[in-house]
């Protein structure tokens, strides 16, 4: 039987699985990676059952076990969608990870840890409700309400990146096409493809999003007006959520959430677009970084166990 005294999470990504293990109070005893077996279901199902029993053996004990994953699992089939890493896609994830690993795992995606993680422990711990985004490859979102991930019947909880971009201006229409089949998505704008794409359009130069932030940091002009062009329109999109979901703390993790003006320009124009005539909501970043995601699986998989009793 499973000890909730010890949590292993799990990070299943699509170049890299990563394991932690963590004590009653959130004190990181172990950490492990390895690559992805990519292009194998199987092998990956391998890598993460001996991932987790290294862990145990080591450790002296048998855990609880929670699972970050790309994508989402869907309440109809059970099956795992929308997976960048595309082996994973039409898979049962977690029933077949309770296989392997012979005990129940819980699971969700990345988003939706990173939310779970710095709702609990994180830069929005005591917040009674979090909104958490990952402003990376795509713009994942996750909610969490008196310490319990929010998740609803259609899996699709805090997915804000698939609405369109709010109060378009006339040169934003029809927007990107997005790989969801729609055009002008939020994602399609705000993650750090679409923040690199946008400078493309502009200016003719390819650079990454990470070296637009630096090169506006040193004064380059062309790439300053790119960034203040993201400011506007993430500050427009968080305010949509806002005004349905009026969070205690919006958190921002993944690549772009490094950059170091967004916390002080975003939230004042935030407040141009906000139903409201205060804007008393932080915007933060993760206080985990890049290990928020396998410390959010921690705690669902322990969460989890404690409700099964």
């Amino acid at each position: 039987m499973a000890d909730s005294s010890l949590a292993i999470g799990v990070d299943l990504g699509g170049t890299k699985i990563e394991v932690l293990a963590l004590d009653e109070g959130g004190r990181e005893l172990l950490r492990r990676r390895r690559p992805t077996p990519r292009g194998s279901y199987e092998r990956t199902l391998e890598a993460i059952a001996a991932l987790v029993h290294e862990a145990e053996r080591e450790l002296g004990r048998h855990a609880t076990v929670g699972v970050g994953h790309p994508g989402a699992l869907s309440p109809a089939s059970g099956r795992l969608r929308n997976a960048n890493a595309t082996w994973l896609n039409g898979r049962a994830l977690d029933r077949d990870l309770e296989v392997v690993l012979e005990r129940p795992v819980a699971a969700a995606n990345d988003a939706d840890c990173l939310a779970l993680s710095e709702a609990t422990d994180g830069a929005a711990a005591g917040k009674p409700v979090v909104f958490a985004v990952i402003l990376g490859t795509g713009v994942g979102g996750g909610i969490v309400a008196h310490g319990r991930l929010l998740q609803g019947p259609n899996a699709i909880t805090g997915e804000w990146g698939h609405n369109p971009l709010p109060w378009p201006a006339a040169g934003e229409l029809p927007g990107p096409a997005c790989y969801c089949g729609k055009e002008g998505c939020i994602e399609t704008w705000l993650s750090g493809p679409g923040l690199a794409a946008e400078h493309r359009r502009r200016t003719g130069v390819e650079r990454e999003a990470h070296l637009l932030a630096d090169a506006a940091l040193a004064g380059d002009p062309a790439a300053t007006t790119t960034l203040e062009l993201y400011e506007d329109r993430l500050a427009r999109g968080l305010a949509t959520v806002m005004n349905v979901l009026d969070p205690h703390a919006v958190v921002l993790g993944g690549g772009i959430s490094n950059i170091a003006r967004l916390y002080e320009r975003v939230p004042v124009r935030i407040a141009r677009w906000l139903f409201s005539d205060t804007m008393r909501t932080p915007l933060l970043q993760a206080r985990h970084g890049d290990s928020s995601g396998v410390r959010g699986a921690a705690w669902l998989g322990r969460a989890a166990a404690r409700e099964r009793g």
